[in-house]
């Protein structure tokens, strides 16, 4: 493993060969296998399993619940989602304690500029288009693209 300076890497569970670069921030519970790239400015939490031979390009935050399986590629800026009904709750509250399971399986690629929103799988060696937003189960060896938002329902 070898770790930009400026890095905060404060997991013990990073595999062999694997390069982190400048200001990324890796907290203790993550688990990151070989021959990984993380680039600059990433950010990945506790509950996070990266398995052999990722590349997660600048700028990409893996949030909690997260599992990136072997020899997936995540584009710049790719934005992981992991709670259904985020809120501001200063109260602490309501504070979710587990979020949905999102999974990008072996050799999926993942876009520039993409949104995956939380609860979903990315199927074995299937494509994400640049800018998607990604709001349900993605079957292996398929190509998804575009962005689809519309309004579904008024809050109370």
């Amino acid at each position: 493993m070898w770790t930009h300076p400026s890095s905060d890497v404060q997991t013990k569970f990073v595999g062999f060969g694997t390069v982190i670069w400048q200001f990324c921030v890796i907290l203790e519970g993550a688990k990151i296998g070989n021959n990984c790239n993380i680039c600059s400015h990433c950010f990945i939490e506790n509950d996070v399993v990266i398995g052999d031979r990722v590349t997660i390009k600048n700028g990409v935050y893996v949030f909690d619940s997260i599992t990136l399986e072997s020899d997936v590629f995540i584009g710049p800026n790719v934005t992981f989602t992991n709670d259904v009904f985020p809120r501001s709750d200063r109260t602490k509250q309501n504070r979710k304690v587990s979020y949905p399971k999102t999974r990008v399986c072996e050799g999926a690629s993942i876009g520039g500029g993409a949104t995956i929103l939380p609860g979903v799988t990315i199927g074995k060696n299937a494509m994400i288009g640049a800018g998607a937003t990604v709001t349900k189960n993605v079957p292996p060896n398929t190509v998804f693209y575009g962005v689809a938002a519309e309004e579904k329902r008024v809050l109370s």
